[in-house]
């Protein structure tokens, strides 16, 4: 039975008793309706943020100063060696009785040079992304436009009356809808919603996580070829389901994972928890040698589709669908020659201790009782100020030198000879190949392309993501690298910049660098 047989053979029963809160509709336009843009990242930029990337930069000279200095000390020596240069100063030594002395200085100082040079490199180890796999969900949850509308009235309509559905469905449709960059001929929902007969129980969300769980680490274990015990850390990041036992634990069980595998299980963080977990995973990489790390990013739908009339709070149904993704990562040196990619750097930023940034994206009930998730109206600029302390971290990790100076430059000019101009913003192009920019909504997209001056090739993945499968949340960001590996876009040496915002407010940026030239094929784009 489809949904609208369903839905019309239910339709009598359902009563409409209660009155739906209308709200302003103007108030929700900056997120999905006019185009919309971040605040001006020219305006300024703070100082201490510059001083944070500059100081990671600084640990990787010391470590790339103690290398040359130690390769030059010993090309030096061997130089002396062969010149006879070292014999005489032995000589000398031997005349003047200090031979000893020299040689416990030599000692000492070779013992020194050698240990900082080990102790530097034991504190980090290379962290691999062998592979990863993107969720296509099964054919039966796929739902278009019309079934959508069809559920939509269906299950918000139960408790309201024909004209506040009227003013839900016209919002729904022609705010969000035509505005969201969502394909409207289908995306997909789990049948804890898009079945009429049932309902979105505890039951019905662990099914759908089972599914996606499932599917995602199967997929994974046969690319890579290992087997589940192989595995050493479990990772799985999903927002706003948090059954007990634990995502992690279902995963176990499934697969019989080893008794010692360290699992972690990631809720509450937003759309960016898959840089989130992708960070955990490279801590915890760092201490422990030759290990693999599992990271299953997912959101959970079936408990989540607000069913209420709070316009602020109706716009993730007309984004978020299911999806997910699974990647393996690694710090064994063997797995460098069969791994995509290299982990190069992660940037978290936190905007969690201003009020307004904590609270513009927050799960709540609205005034009848309803859970769902409110989007404030201030989430873009609060948006922009996150991706703006992100980027100036970020940039003198990634930047070539060219963009650095001037960046440098236009900083002394402002902060220290006062002159009156525009923050210098950098041309991040000359950073990265590839741009995966978190397909939250189209409005997103269109703003950090406008922001950072990006082509409309390098934002195309994020796009084509978020037409065909919506806003996935933590897992969007891998859907859109898997549709440029898809398109045999990715070459050998290219450098891929996973940027996710999330709520609490968070801004997360990931950087790839290709240890290849990746042209793999993945079933989630060969029919989306």
């Amino acid at each position: 039975m489809n949904l609208r047989s369903r839905y019309q053979s239910t339709e009598a029963s359902q009563s409409s008793d209660s009155e739906g809160s209308e709200g302003s509709r103007s108030r929700y336009l900056p997120v999905v309706g006019r185009r919309i843009s971040l605040p001006d990242f020219r305006a300024d930029v703070g100082v201490k943020y510059v001083r944070v990337g500059y100081r990671i930069l600084s640990r990787n000279a010391i470590v790339f100063a103690t290398i040359v200095g130690l390769m030059a000390t010993a090309v030096q020596l061997l130089r002396m060696t062969e010149s006879g240069e070292i014999g005489n100063l032995w000589k000398t030594a031997v005349q003047t009785q200090v031979q000893g002395s020299m040689l416990h200085t030599i000692g000492l100082s070779a013992l020194l040079a050698f240990g900082a040079a080990a102790y530097l490199f034991a504190r980090k180890q290379a962290v691999y992304l062998v592979d990863f796999s993107v969720l296509k969900p099964p054919k039966d949850w796929r739902v278009d436009i019309d079934q959508l509308t069809e559920l939509a009235k269906f299950r918000i309509g139960r408790n309201n009356d024909r004209k506040t559905m009227e003013s839900v469905m016209d919002f729904m449709l022609n705010k969000i809808q035509k505005n969201a960059g969502v394909t409207s001929t289908g995306t997909y929902l789990p049948p804890g919603i898009t079945d009429f007969s049932q309902e979105a129980t505890l039951e019905n969300s662990r099914k759908e996580a089972e599914v996606v769980l499932f599917t995602l680490v199967e997929d994974l274990l046969r690319k890579t070829g290992l087997k589940p015990k192989d595995i050493d850390i479990l990772i799985v990041n999903c927002s706003l389901f948090n059954p007990t036992p634990s995502m992690t634990a279902m995963i176990v069980n499934k697969f019989k994972m080893k008794s010692n595998v360290q699992s972690y299980n990631l809720s509450g963080m937003g759309c960016s928890a898959g840089v989130i977990a992708v960070n955990l995973a490279k801590d915890l990489l760092q201490h422990h040698r030759n290990c693999n790390a599992l990271v299953v990013s997912t959101e959970n739908i079936t408990q989540n589709f607000y069913l209420g009339t709070q316009k602020s709070m109706l716009i993730p149904n007309m984004l978020f669908r299911v999806g997910g993704a699974a990647s393996l990562l690694s710090n064994k040196r063997r797995d460098y020659w069969r791994a995509k990619y290299q982990l190069l750097h992660v940037v978290r930023t936190h905007k969690g201790a201003d009020d307004a940034a904590y609270n513009c994206v927050f799960q709540k009930e609205d005034p009848d009782g309803v859970v769902g998730v409110k989007l404030d109206k201030s989430l873009m600029a609060i948006a922009g100020e996150a991706l703006k302390i992100n980027i100036t971290t970020l940039g003198p990790l990634v930047l070539p030198v060219t963009e650095q100076l001037k960046f440098f430059f236009n900083l002394v000019q402002r902060k220290v000879l006062k002159q009156k101009q525009k923050a210098y913003i950098p041309d991040f192009k000359k950073a990265f190949d590839h741009f995966c920019i978190h397909a939250g909504g189209r409005g997103v997209i269109d703003a950090l392309q406008d922001n950072l001056k990006l082509t409309d090739d390098l934002v195309r993945p994020s796009r084509q993501a978020l037409f065909h499968y919506g806003n996935t949340s933590s897992a969007s960001i891998w859907y859109e690298l898997a549709w440029s590996e898809h398109e045999g876009m990715v070459q050998y040496g290219d450098r891929v910049w996973q940027i996710a915002f999330g709520s609490g407010f968070k801004c997360n940026s990931a950087v790839w660098q290709a240890l290849r030239t990746v042209d793999t094929p993945h079933e989630a784009w060969v029919s989306p």
